[in-house]
């Protein structure tokens, strides 16, 4: 399984937002610019995010984009669960008539553990104490 650039473009754009306080509102332009992603692709990542309750968005004079809920409760796994829908590292892991195995496969058996190990790593840290660290380790760097 490999996180499509949707996915990626999505964690990116949500830890940035998560590095300044709650209620803070951006432009989509000032979100694709910083964070490298094409203005068209962030147009279309943004509307999933808010179908998933993790942003609202707000048009006219003192609208823009921000976070629905607080970075503290928001996980790159739940990002990823709202752009790509649910992680699955085999077919056999979603589709119980792809194998008829499954019940004594030992690789299905090894799939669902390190699926579920995957899902444990990503939703370990929120988007707050990851935009915390990217911050540290920025300033760190520049020094």
């Amino acid at each position: 399984m490999q996180l499509t650039l949707t996915g990626e473009y999505a964690i990116r754009a949500m830890i940035y937002i998560a590095g300044k306080p709650f209620g803070t509102s951006f432009t989509i332009a000032e979100i694709a610019s910083s964070n490298k992603i094409p203005d068209k692709f962030l147009r279309k990542i943004l509307p999933q995010l808010s179908s998933a309750g993790l942003l609202q968005s707000q048009r006219g004079k003192g609208g823009g984009i921000r976070l629905k809920i607080n970075a503290a409760d928001i996980t790159p796994l739940n990002v990823i669960q709202a752009i790509d829908g649910d992680m699955a590292l085999n077919k056999c892991l979603i589709d119980n008539d792809f194998c008829t195995d499954s019940r004594w496969c030992s690789m299905h058996v090894l799939w669902a553990e390190t699926q579920k190990n995957m899902k444990k790593v990503l939703s370990g840290k929120s988007l707050a104490e990851l935009a915390q660290e990217s911050e540290h380790k920025r300033i760190h760097w520049m020094r």
